[in-house]
């Protein structure tokens, strides 16, 4: 596995590294060499926080951990991206997609003060065609609460959503 490892607001130190290389190098069995593993830590305040990015095969698996100390998160993402890894796997393996599919590009962009309404961000990504039960693996995957894609039975843009006790929406277009 390759690492791409990065820090805003901290040094990124040996014993960090290493500490990365450790832990998330664990999941070297679930992925061919030249998987790419993007990591990102950050520190606001009290919050030490870790990114883990793997683009795979068209989809994204990613986690997000937050603690009071570097090396608790990093235990706490790896642990969570190997349960995402586990209860995925069919799903992940059964879709042969090429990854030059899914292009995602993201843009920030900041506006100004208008009304009371503020878009503070802006996302752009490209949409693949997938059936609404692959986008909402591909929802977890992210750990997001809902997720944009084209249905590839309608080719319209539908979103599904999670919904309490553990179900799924899914949001058509009505004309």
């Amino acid at each position: 596995m390759r690492f791409t490892i990065s820090g805003k607001n901290i040094d990124v130190t040996e014993g960090l590294r290493t500490a990365i290389y450790e832990k998330i190098g664990k999941l070297e069995k679930y992925f061919t060499p030249e998987t790419e593993i993007i990591v990102t830590l950050s520190v606001e305040k009290d919050r030490q926080k870790i990114e883990v990015t793997i683009p795979v095969k068209g989809n994204i698996i990613r986690s997000e951990q937050v603690s009071s100390d570097m090396y608790v998160s990093i235990d706490l993402v790896e642990e969570v991206i190997e349960r995402q890894l586990k209860k995925y796997k069919n799903k992940i393996i059964d879709q042969q997609q090429n990854a030059n599919n899914f292009q995602q590009e993201f843009v920030e962009k900041d506006y100004e003060e208008d009304d009371e309404i503020k878009i503070i961000r802006t996302k752009h990504f490209g949409i693949k065609p997938m059936y609404p039960e692959d986008a909402c693996v591909q929802m977890e995957l992210l750990g997001h609460n809902f997720y944009v894609f084209r249905n590839a039975e309608t080719e319209e843009v539908n979103v599904v959503y999670k919904r309490k006790g553990n179900t799924y929406g899914l949001i058509e277009p009505e004309y």
